[in-house]
Parts: structure tokens; C-alpha cells; sequence
């Protein structure tokens, strides 16, 4: 196996481990911090979710960023290593400073900069960035307004129950 195979196999393993370090802390920390879970089932539930995703939804994010963002041919192994340190940087940094971030934005911005200074502007696909990038900003709009709506279900279903509700609600 070539060098450069190795090196881009050994870079994709590590930014799928900070992927799971800076994000996964994400998925897990409202559901601790709120005493909903305890922490041992708040990991175990996002362990499995984390697994069975791509399995459930299939891969139509990645294969929309693999093929509808930048041309195929501009995607060397030099351009895959560079998007892959600049997320894993940039990874690195927001986990430090404690800042949210999203490591598939990292990604998606690794991936668009390493393109654009190794093939050039024409190597994108713009309605195909222009698709994700709405993607990547109103997903959270969306999470955060579907979860009010089921909370608010939730709660109505759940008011005329018995007070022994309330060992499942926390309170």
C-alpha cells in the first residue's frame, strides 16, 4: 500500500475519533446535564444511534458531498489529506477553547478549501455547496423547532396522567 494511502487512512481514523470526542459529547450533554439518562445509558443510546445511522438512513450525505460538491477529479489523495488536517485542526481548536462546533462543517470546509487552492474556483459545484450549505444551517433551525413541537406533544399527552408519570418525566 502506497505511503500516502497509509497517511490518508491514518488521517480519516483520526478525525473520525475527534469526530466522535468533539460531537458525540454534543448529543450526550443535554441529556445528562438534565438528568434524563443516567450517564452509562445517555452513551449507550448515542453509541448505538452513532452506529446504526448510516445503516438506517444510508449514506446520502456523504454521497452528496462526494459527488455534488466538488468535481471527482480534483479529489487527489494530496487534496483529501489537506481537508482532512484542516477539519481535524480545526476540530482540535474549537474542542480546546470549548467552543461548539460541528465536525461535519469542519469537513465540508476542509474539503471545499483544500479544492479550491489545489484545482481552483472552477472545481466546485456551486448548486451542489449551495445545497449543503442550506442543509448545514437550517438543520439545526429545524431540530430546534421539531423538538419544541414533540416536547409540547409530549407534555400535552402526558397531562392528564397519574402523578406516578412523573418517575418517567424526572420530577
Amino acid at each position: 500500500m502506497p505511503p500516502v494511502v497509509i497517511v490518508l487512512l491514518a488521517l480519516a481514523l483520526v478525525f473520525d475519533f475527534l469526530n466522535g470526542l468533539h460531537d458525540s459529547s454534543n448529543i450526550v450533554a443535554t441529556m445528562i446535564s438534565s438528568r434524563a439518562f443516567r450517564p452509562q445509558t445517555a452513551l449507550t443510546i448515542t453509541a448505538l444511534a452513532e452506529f446504526s445511522g448510516p445503516f438506517l438512513f444510508g449514506v446520502a450525505v456523504a454521497k452528496t458531498i462526494g459527488d455534488e460538491v466538488v468535481h471527482a477529479q480534483a479529489l487527489s489523495m494530496q487534496v483529501l489529506i489537506a481537508a482532512l488536517v484542516g477539519a481535524i485542526c480545526w476540530n482540535v481548536i474549537t474542542w480546546l477553547l470549548g467552543l461548539p462546533s460541528s465536525s461535519s462543517h469542519a469537513l465540508v470546509g476542509g474539503i471545499v478549501g483544500a479544492v479550491l487552492m489545489g484545482a481552483g474556483f472552477e472545481a466546485i459545484k456551486l448548486s451542489g455547496l449551495e445545497k449543503v450549505l442550506i442543509a448545514l444551517l437550517t438543520s439545526p433551525l429545524i431540530g430546534f423547532v421539531v423538538g419544541y413541537f414533540l416536547t409540547r406533544l409530549i407534555f400535552f399527552l402526558a397531562s392528564g396522567a397519574t402523578p406516578r408519570i412523573n418517575v418517567f418525566f424526572k420530577r
